[in-house]
């Protein structure tokens, strides 16, 4: 066995090139200030050391490998780090612990440990020299943030709270530099409060890109609460382990939770760049996401000691929990003022089952309630209604589809339209801003707010962009940046920002319109439920009636004509007139029973649907009327081949059966004809087809065209036009409403009358030459 010494990641150039796949949670090696320890468990051996522990601890990495620590410090700390194996270590840190050399009567050298357990599993113990200042009593630690916990609590808003901080740890820490650097929704930072030496360039106010910090970097800021760099020109410390000769490397040691860990080049040529020489930097968490950090920057070496440094990270976790407050008491006017409007929405729409017409009935404040300066109102695709400054209904009808594709929770949000869709280019100078919400996706309702463009300076913290240099290989390096002088850029395309409190205002307006439509939807299918069921009743109730009137009818029927037959002779003529009436008025009575019994049946028979094609169902049709002589010289007609449609085959039978004897039976003209088409396209829905039935008939008045489908409803006399009961057309319209349908009818007096109704699509037929069919002479179309 031989003692290895790691390898310490530190192989590549500096460069940004590839910053963002930069292994900085691995570096193995430390930096200077403290000493590392791997434990084996449960006997808590030794298995790894930085290679500085001659230098703090006075024996060599030797000395100290497969070695158990309780040679080296108290049973009692043992005990405390073996308690917390299988739990969390935050309770006993720091551990402040002697560290003993065995067989060495020298006073023990005084440390402060820190217990961890790395992601990959490893035991991990840190030791720092202890650097008394603040004794380690709750009662010191209590006064010296007593008065700083006051202030903040205090503070009226977020930028006082920043300022208050800055300044209250450049104070206890004695930093050059104290900044509060926050991130936007873009990653890159800006300096919202900064407290510096006079004789130093401010930051407050600068901007500084996302390639400043890559993803990883701001990754382990969410792990580690507080990071320290005493000196940027320190010599990484690697590790050293007993290893097998010829044995497969050791994994590397996940050092995500070191304090010690190492830092990365890149970072370390950053903060020269910067004329930086110690660094201590503070995470700002919110919703467990880094919101901003504390950045301490010193001209010379500094080191804080750890009982400062835990100071500072518990002023960081109560800022933490207080920025949600004191983002909330940012503007408070405005936003009070907001929730007025907000209030008067929600209270006018509450009365209202008509929300759009509220909506723009006041359009000023519509506007005012997110800040807009346009706004569209959609219905649906086409009924759009434009409000102040917007796009045209042509560019907001071509944008529809595309916000369909990115709402995040019905909700979308840009100050930058144009950045993510090109077309917008166009009008960024009226909509370079928008907030829109989906009411209803399925029937494309939504509320669209426009912001225009607001040409904006920012203040860079140096050119963002990095330099570059190509390489011979033909590949481009990129380096941190050098400058950090003010570099101004002017932004165009942009709008100002949606602020929370107006996004939260749409989000309150969505759900007040949501809930009409609840309403609503929940008072129709109530409607919807009791027609359900009176309709039911009433099939019910004239199935019954009329099965139950048949047979005393029946009875009428037959005596009326055993008297005919037995007692005719004896009868006067108006006697037998008289029984005559009655067989023929229990006969039309008998008809109206069948038709009222059929209809009853068509409310509750389940229909057998089927792909049908229409042209063979019209010839079978057409055979029936051609073989009785009634239509002679009556004429169907069908210009173009019919569609296939989904149905069911006796019921669509009865309907043209029905429509086509109507219209030969109601004309007067010596050549009868009917044509049967339909219509290639449905403008109202594309899964329905429309079919047509015209003819050359005596027409309806206009008078009687809205009642010529009730049931019963006759327009002429009994005798007239070969009789009938009245209830066909009603039959038929049932028929096409129970396959999800609807039919009309249009009709000049004495020219003819056309019926159209609906059918649902199964697929669609070219159209083919027309076919003109005689059923006299050739009954087969």
């Amino acid at each position: 066995m031989q003692i290895v010494n790691l390898p310490i990641n530190n192989e590549e150039a500096v460069n940004l090139t590839n910053c963002d796949r930069e292994p900085i949670h691995v570096p193995s090696s430390i930096q200077p200030h403290g000493v590392l320890l791997v434990l084996s468990e449960p006997d808590i051996k030794i298995m790894q050391v930085s290679e500085n522990t001659f230098d703090l601890l006075g024996l060599t990495p030797a000395e100290l490998l497969d070695r158990r620590l309780d040679e080296f410090i108290s049973s009692e700390h043992i005990e405390a780090i073996s308690s917390c194996l299988d739990r969390s270590f935050e309770h006993i840190n720091p551990i402040p612990l002697k560290f003993y050399t065995p067989d060495d009567d020298s006073t023990p050298l005084s440390f402060n440990g820190i217990v961890h357990r790395a992601i990959t599993g490893e035991l991990v113990l840190e030791l720092e020299p202890t650097v008394s200042i603040i004794k380690n009593d709750f009662f010191q630690f209590y006064h010296q943030i007593k008065n700083t916990l006051t202030k903040m609590q205090t503070a009226l808003n977020l930028t006082e709270l920043c300022n208050l901080i800055v300044q209250e740890i450049q104070a206890i820490t004695g930093f050059d530099r104290v900044m509060i650097y926050r991130f936007n929704e873009n990653g890159d930072g800006t300096v919202i409060a900064e407290a510096k030496q006079d004789e130093q360039e401010a930051f407050l106010g600068m901007h500084f890109p996302d390639t400043d910090i890559p993803k990883q970097a701001k990754h382990l800021y969410t792990l580690n609460w507080l990071r320290l760099i005493p000196d940027i020109n320190y010599q990484a410390i690697g590790l050293a382990t007993h290893q097998e000769e010829d044995s497969e490397p050791l994994p590397k040691l996940d050092m995500s939770y070191c304090s010690l860990r190492s830092v990365s080049p890149i970072h370390i040529e950053y903060l020269k760049n910067m004329e930086v020489a110690a660094s201590m930097s503070v995470s700002l968490i919110q919703n467990q996401e880094l919101w901003g950090l504390i950045s301490c920057h010193h001209s010379t070496p500094k080191f804080i000691p750890y009982e400062i440094r835990t100071i500072c990270e518990f002023l960081g976790q109560l800022m933490s929990t207080e920025i949600a407050n004191k983002e909330a008491n940012e503007n408070l006017d405005y936003k009070l003022y907001l929730k007025t409007l907000q209030g008067q929405f929600v209270e006018r729409l509450a009365r209202t089952d008509d929300f759009v017409s509220e909506l723009i009935a006041d359009p000023e404040a519509l506007l005012k309630l997110t800040g807009a300066a346009g706004v569209a109102v959609c219905q649906s695709n086409v009924d759009i209604t434009l409000i102040g400054q917007t796009p045209t209904l042509e560019q907001i009808k071509t944008l529809l589809p595309w916000l369909l594709e990115h709402y995040n929770q019905d909700i979308f949000v840009t100050d930058s339209l144009s950045r993510l869709y090109p077309l917008a280019e166009e009008y960024t100078a009226i909509a370079s801003g928008v907030l829109a919400m989906a009411i209803s996706k399925i029937q494309h309702r939504y509320i669209i707010w426009f912001r225009p463009e607001m040409l904006q300076t920012v203040n860079w913290a140096g050119n963002p962009d990095k330099p570059k240099r190509l390489e011979e290989d033909g590949t481009i390096t990129i380096f941190p940046r050098q400058s950090f002088e003010l570099w101004q850029e002017t932004v165009n395309g942009k709008s100002s920002p949606w602020l929370d409190c107006e996004i939260a205002g749409a989000l309150e307006l969505r759900q007040a319109i949501v809930d009409i439509v609840l309403r609503q939807a929940e008072d129709l299918a109530n409607i919807n439920l009791e027609l359900e069921r009176s309709n039911s009743e009433l099939d019910s109730f004239a199935y019954i009636a009329s099965h139950d009137l048949k047979e005393p009818l029946r009875g009428i029927h037959n005596y009326a004509t055993f008297l005919l037959e037995d007692y005719s002779d004896m009868l006067q003529g108006d006697g037998a007139e008289k029984l005559n009436t009655l067989v023929r008025l229990t006969k039309r009575m008998e008809s109206l029973i069948d038709s009222l019994l059929k209809f009853s049946r068509l409310g509750r028979q389940e229909l057998q649907m089927y792909p049908i094609a229409l042209d063979q169902l019209l010839k079978t049709v057409t055979e029936l009327f051609a073989i009785n002589p009634q239509w002679t010289n009556c004429q169907i007609r069908v210009p173009q081949s019919l569609p296939t449609v989904l149905g069911d085959r006796v019921l669509l039978e009865e309907v043209f059966i029905n429509l086509i004897s109507n219209a030969f039976k109601y004309n007067e003209q010596a050549d009868k004809w009917v044509e049967v088409g339909w219509l290639e396209s449905n403008s109202q829905d594309p899964n329905f087809v429309t079919i047509y039935i015209r003819d050359n008939g005596i027409g309806i008045r206009e008078k009687h065209l809205d009642s010529v489908f009730r049931i019963f409803k006759r327009l002429h006399a009994p005798s007239k036009y070969g009789g009938g009961t009245g209830a066909g057309l009603t039959i038929v319209k049932k028929i096409i409403e129970r396959h999800g349908g609807k039919i009309q009818v249009q009709s000049v007096y004495g020219q003819g009358s056309v019926f159209s109704f609906t059918l649902p699509i199964e697929s669609n037929t070219s159209v083919i030459p027309e076919i003109a069919t005689d059923i006299t002479s050739n009954p087969h179309p």
